[in-house]
């Protein structure tokens, strides 16, 4: 577990210090696949660099497993620094693919078929089991950043940092690159920090997410926990919207935001709600998503029927996340 307990830093300018980060407070699970998001210069570099103990904080610490990094120094501290990897994104352009993936094992002095053995096995993790001889520049920008997460990883870190890893990848190799992630995560059993600008990345790889802004964690938690936090900025940005003409939410007799989440709830819950109440319910905004592996519908639903009340209350007592309901203007001419 990664424990960040008030770390503040900041850069000295020509004026005044930058302040990058203020008091941030973070904990990553072990064997998580952790995502910290924010706008440009919301010090997301910064945390991820303190991290993966390159930076000293100005105040606070950084805890792996308990141990204040912040205490150590010489060899504990490259012992310590050598468990936390993190994505560099230029290659060397002189050094074929498997070359490049060897680099780190060399410099550690790694005798060649252990080398063979383990760029092998990230070269198939990373996909590109039969481009091991080719140079960087026969890649392309997707495949190139696939070959500097496997370089990260070829040491077997304990811990993988990837500061906005689609950086400049087009959106249709995109995908490739986060599953290389969650396979550095799922088959090779690295905790996995990704920085991002875009926090639709995390809606598609993360468990666990934080928001950054100004040098400041807005909110933090797993990522299906925040999903029915009432006024969750995360939340917001990630589920589909739900605007809807306030002349259309008059033709029902509620109207009401709902967020189902998991494979049961989206396909049963509403349904059996109707069977069961007697209620019937029409889509009129929203849609449906996936975070990761679970689909997610976030609906604004037109609600009518006399047990309307009992409908919703049974939905929620089986973990739909229900807004404040907005009642139609029928209602309110009543």
């Amino acid at each position: 577990m990664i424990t960040v307990e008030n770390v503040s830093k900041s850069f000295p300018s020509t004026h005044s210090p930058v302040v990058a980060l203020r008091e941030v407070n973070l904990v990553v699970n072990a064997g998580s696949l952790f995502g910290i998001v924010g706008p440009k210069e919301a010090g997301k570099t910064t945390l991820a660099r303190c991290v993966a103990l390159r930076e000293r904080p100005d105040r606070g610490t950084v805890r792996y497993d308990g141990m204040d990094t912040s205490r150590l120094a010489g060899r504990k501290l490259w012992g310590a620094q050598r468990q936390v990897a993190m994505m560099e994104p230029t290659l060397r352009p002189e050094r074929t693919v498997a070359g490049n993936i060897a680099a780190p094992l060399e410099r550690m002095g790694v005798e060649a078929d252990r080398r063979r053995s383990r760029v092998g096995t990230l070269l198939d993790v990373i996909g590109l089991s039969r481009s091991g001889a080719r140079l960087p520049s026969e890649l392309s920008p997707g495949q190139q950043r696939r070959v500097a997460i496997a370089r990260a990883l070829a040491t077997e870190p304990s811990v993988l940092l990837a500061d906005d890893p689609v950086d400049g990848v087009s959106s249709e190799e995109s995908g490739a690159v986060l599953s290389v992630l969650d396979r550095a995560r799922s088959e090779l059993g690295a905790t996995v920090i990704v920085t991002s600008r875009d926090a639709d990345i995390a809606r598609r790889l993360c468990d666990e997410v934080a928001l950054l802004d100004r040098g400041t964690v807005v909110e933090s938690g797993t990522l299906l926990s925040l999903l029915g936090k009432p006024g969750s900025p995360i939340a917001e940005a990630l589920l589909p919207r739900v605007d809807t003409p306030r002349a259309l939410l008059s033709s029902y007799d509620r109207a009401v935001d709902v967020i189902l989440v998991g494979f049961a709830a989206v396909g049963a819950l509403l349904p059996e709600a109707s069977a069961r109440f007697d209620v019937d319910f029409t889509t009129i905004g929203g849609g449906l998503t996936r975070f990761g592996d679970t689909p997610v519908a976030r609906f604004r639903l037109g609600v009518e029927g006399q047990r309307a009340d009992a409908a919703l209350a049974w939905m929620a007592e089986r973990g739909a996340h229900l807004s404040t309901p907005m009642f139609g203007l029928r209602d309110v001419a009543a």
